[in-house]
């Protein structure tokens, strides 16, 4: 199968029927092509999401990995024109759950940024995820060991960043009890 026929706005059906060798994003109708992951990246990646599962096992809310796409519309279903795939999603509505991930906000997102898509993570998704009401987002920076934690304020909007680096430990504020230590992360 080739390329989709080249848009100026391109919707969730052209997302499903591009080609399964090319990982891609949708952000309001753009398409964005996702760069492989290096090892550092997954590495983290698995350490974050492997604290969030073993946390999550037999509560109501559920993590997810990528390739895991979290769909935002203006209008209606039938209306979508963005889909991303975040690194991991925490989901706690369980009716925002279908066959092809997410319908709305997770509760909770984490980006790994990598060289090539620090300035999407860093703004796009950003005003993305405030714009669509994600409690909490997470800026993973694997090279640097810094994750910059942004929580959705009572204006809707999200407040300074809560920055940690190895060493501290982040409390997740979607739970009561989840503290996770970025030495199990960076280490």
């Amino acid at each position: 199968m080739g390329l989709p026929d080249k848009k100026e706005v391109y919707t969730y059906d052209d997302y499903l029927n591009w080609p399964d060798n090319q990982r891609i994003e949708l952000i309001d109708g753009q398409i964005y092509l996702m760069a492989p992951p290096s090892t550092m990246h997954q590495r983290v990646l698995r350490e974050i999401f492997t604290i969030f599962s073993v946390y999550l096992k037999g509560k109501k809310c559920e993590a997810f990995c990528a390739p895991f796409g979290v769909k935002f519309s203006e209008k209606n279903e039938k209306d979508i024109k963005t889909v991303v795939e975040p690194d991991i999603a925490v989901v706690c509505d369980k009716s925002k759950l279908d066959n092809e991930g997410c319908k709305g906000a997770p509760d909770l997102i984490v980006e790994i940024v990598s060289p090539s898509s620090a300035s999407k993570d860093k703004i796009e998704k950003f005003n993305l995820y405030e714009k669509y009401g994600v409690k909490e987002y997470w800026i993973v920076e694997p090279e640097e060991k810094i994750i910059s934690v942004f929580t959705l304020q009572d204006n809707n909007r999200y407040g300074r960043p809560e920055p940690y680096t190895v060493g501290n430990k982040i409390k997740v504020s979607i739970f009561d009890d989840l503290v996770i230590d970025l030495k199990d992360v960076f280490s």
